[in-house]
This record gives structure tokens, sequence and C-alpha cells, in this order.
């Protein structure tokens, strides 16, 4: 069978040619231009992809589209999401569509919604653009071979589209700092568009840089989300180039991943807690978010620094919702994605290379040292089989099952326990089952809770 269009409020993913097809990408397209326009806001729209080998005629499709439609579309090529955010706001666009499926595998590719602002668009306004694609769904565009572009639409040159979102990262760091200590630091873009300002910014900052999968072209060398496993030959790379440090990135950039000097994976749970740490040692206090299946690493770094902390439903634009009611100074989740609002309201790997950086340069300490000093806490994941319609009473039986601990509904179900545990179990958007994620001491009492949960709703 077809895998299945993957559709979320802020915006959708499927296999090229068979979920996910010119048609269906451009009534999306429509579908937000349509959107913004009730709203008022008529102007040009970004264009960009993260690199994947499929992406072009994607891109290409909604150039074409955007233009005989007469919306001027600002063609960034190749760039991250978070660059895509920042050239949202540089140019006064009143959105952004990205080619990009994220992490997942080659065959994928999706479109990413952007507002004005340059953020990943909001709930309800990604619910309305929804609702707009749903209408049109039945109605096919008849467009196999999109028409040559007119004038006036535009490619945006390379080096404007990076070079506002380098100088905004250089201006949340010590840039001379970093250079002095002159790291040497292996960049893992796995031919995603991580590598177009990656390289730039390593330079800028002063480090030997050495860059694998450079061409964002879509090949990847290995699985692209920055897992440990699909890993294991980069942090060989790491011991043998004798590097300060492994960052690895999914293919539109979003997210980071950390190996430290001795090639071991700190992974993505790390790199927020990593760079919450740096931030609020270095006086910058204020409020800091994350979502509820983030570890407590961050949680216990707000409270060890007396800042308040929060958090959010799952997804980047609750995070980004809850950082902008509560004024925070931080945000992100345990995916890698660190969320800084100097910069922008968007996951940046940039930002989080940048900023461990500056950690190991202000501190004079290797990333070995500087993880070592974080909260420390194992994370266990699982999936439990739960038919439709059942989700609710299989989370009242852990409930009350689990009565010692404290619950809360914001998302799914969340229990947390004194000793610093927690579970969460929460249904997910595509399959017949939920979702367990357990943080604990220990793994071994993680993976018993997962397990604790799954024999309670089987049972």
């Amino acid at each position: 069978m077809t895998a299945p269009l993957i559709i979320s409020v802020s915006g959708l993913r499927g296999i090229v040619g068979e979920s996910l097809t010119v048609d269906v990408a451009l009534r999306y397209v429509d579908a937000l231009v349509d959107e913004l326009q009730s709203a008022g806001a008529d102007g040009p729209i970004v264009l960009t992809r993260d690199g994947r080998a499929n992406g072009p005629p994607l891109a290409e499709a909604i150039f074409a589209h955007l233009d005989r439609r007469g919306t001027t579309c600002l063609d960034g090529g190749v760039a991250a999401t978070p660059t895509t955010g920042v050239l949202v706001r540089q140019t006064g666009a009143v959105g952004g569509v990205q080619v990009s499926a994220s992490h997942n595998p080659a065959e994928y590719n999706g479109l990413k919604l952007f507002d004005r602002t340059g953020r990943v668009v909001p709930a309800e306004f990604g619910m309305r653009v929804l609702r707009r694609y749903e209408q049109a769904a039945a109605r096919s565009l008849g467009r196999s071979i999109p028409e040559p572009p007119a004038s006036k639409s535009e490619r945006v040159d390379g080096y404007v589209v990076i070079a506002q979102h380098l100088e905004l990262i250089a201006a949340v760091c010590d840039v001379a700092r970093i250079r002095s200590r002159r790291f040497r630091v292996v960049l893992d873009a796995n031919h995603g568009s991580g590598s177009v300002l990656g390289r730039a910014l390593l330079s800028h900052l002063g480090c030997n840089t050495i860059v694998l999968g450079d061409s964002p072209d879509g090949l990847f060398a290995h699985p692209p989300e920055p897992t440990e496993a699909n890993l294991q030959a980069v942090l060989r790379r790491i011991v043998e180039a004798g590097a300060d440090a492994g960052f690895c990135q999914d293919p539109d950039a979003d997210r980071l991943a950390i190996i430290d000097e001795r090639g071991r994976y700190l992974g993505e749970e790390c790199t927020l807690a990593l760079v919450a740490d740096h931030v609020l040692r270095s006086g910058r206090r204020g409020p800091v978010v994350t979502n509820c299946s983030t570890s407590r690493m961050t949680e216990d770094l707000a409270r060890r620094y007396g800042v308040p902390f929060f958090r959010s439903k799952v997804g980047e634009a609750n995070v980004v919702d809850a950082m902008l009611v509560e004024g925070a100074v931080l945000g992100g989740e345990g995916n890698g994605g660190v969320i800084d609002p100097r910069v922008g309201l968007v996951r940046d790997s940039f930002v989080g290379m940048a900023l461990a950086l500056d950690a190991m340069a202000a501190r004079g300490a290797p990333l070995s040292a500087l993880a070592e000093e974080l909260p420390q806490y194992a994370i266990h994941k699982s999936a439990i089989a739960v038919p439709q319609g059942a989700v609710e009473g299989a989370l009242d039986k852990l409930a009350a099952r689990f009565s010692d601990a404290i619950p809360s509904r914001l998302d799914g179900l969340r229990l947390d326990w004194p000793d610093g545990a927690w579970l969460l179990v929460r249904a997910s958007n595509t399959e017949p089952i939920v979702r367990a994620v357990a943080e604990a001491p220990t793994l071994e009492r993680a993976r018993a809770l997962c397990e604790s949960a799954a024999g309670v709703i089987s049972g």
C-alpha cells in the first residue's frame, strides 16, 4: 500500500509521485495564498527547498504557479528552515513555503508553511489553510507541466539568503572569544540544506571545519534523522579527525544532534539543555519554554538559575505560541530544536552550534565536561496499540493506575513523580497507537514506566 499523505497544521509530507504530487502541492499552496489574501495579506511569498533530490520539480512548479496567479514568488533556492524564516522577515514577504520533508526518508518530500513573522504558521492559521485545502481536494488542477515563470517573480542571490541569518547568529555569541579557540569541528550536513549556511558560519567563527555531505543534493550518506544508530560512521570520524565537536543536522537543518570530542553521542535532547545552561549562566535571564515531551534537564536548569519554566503541547508552533505569551528568552524541543527569539521564532541548528561553541570558549571546557555538568536522566520510548476511539479511556485507566503521580492533560496524559521521573502518553496522528515517552534517573525505571503503561492499557 502507498504510504498516506501526512497532513498537519504546519504543512504536509508524502512520497513524491504517490501521495504527494504536483497537483496536491499546488492545491496546498493555493490554500495558503487564499487564506493570506482573505486576511488582507497580499504580497510576496518566499519559496525555498531543503536540498532533496526530488525537490526541484516541486519547487519549479510552485514558483511558476504562484507567478501565474499573480503572486510574486521570491525563490531562495536551497535554504534551511530557520534561514527561510529569516528570509521571510528580511524581504517583507507575507508568508513562505519550504519544500521539505524534514527527517523523513529520501523518497518523501513535503511543504512547510511560514507566516509573515518568519515562524512556522500557528495552529489556528494552519487549520484554516488545511480546511481550504480539503475543500478543494476533490478538484484536479490539471497542471502537469508548469509554464515558464514570468518576470514578476525572482530568484534571490544565495549570499543574500544567508547573510542576515549569519549576522543575527553572530550577534548572540562572542565571536572573538570563539575565534580565539580555533575549534576543530566536524559538521554532518548529510547532503541537506545545512551546509549552505553551516560552512559559512563555522568559517566566520574561526573553526577548522570538515563538512560531511557538503553538496545539498539529497543523496543522503545515512538515514536522515540524526539519531545515534544513524550516526555510527560520523562518531568514528570525530575521533579520527581529533575534533572538538561534531554537529549533525537533519535535512532542513532545524534540528541538531551533538557529538563530543570523545566521539560520544550526546544527542538531540542534550542540545537544548547545553544551550539553555549557557544562555542562563551568561546572565540572560527570563522564562524558558519546552514542549511536554522534552527532557526535564532544561526544566531543572531553569530552576537552578531561578527563572520561570513553562511547558507547551508537542509541536514547534505550540512552543512558539507559549514563548510569545510568556516572553521567553529561550525555547525549544528535545529533538535538537533550539529557538532563540533574538534570531528567529524557528528551531535553529545554527544557533545551537554557535552557542555550544560559545559555551566551550567561555568555560574553557570540552563538550564532554559541559555535558557531564547537566542534570542526568534517561529516556525510553515505545508505541502501544490502541483502537481509534479508545484513547481517552486508555488515558483514564493510566491516570487511575498511577494515582501517586501528578497528572496533566495538556497534551495526552503526562504523569510526574517526585523523583523526577515522568511518563507522557499521547495519540499518534497517523496510526491506531499511542506513543509513550518516559524519563527517569535510570534507564531501567524509564523502560519500566513504558512497560507498565502498556500493561495497563492492554490489560
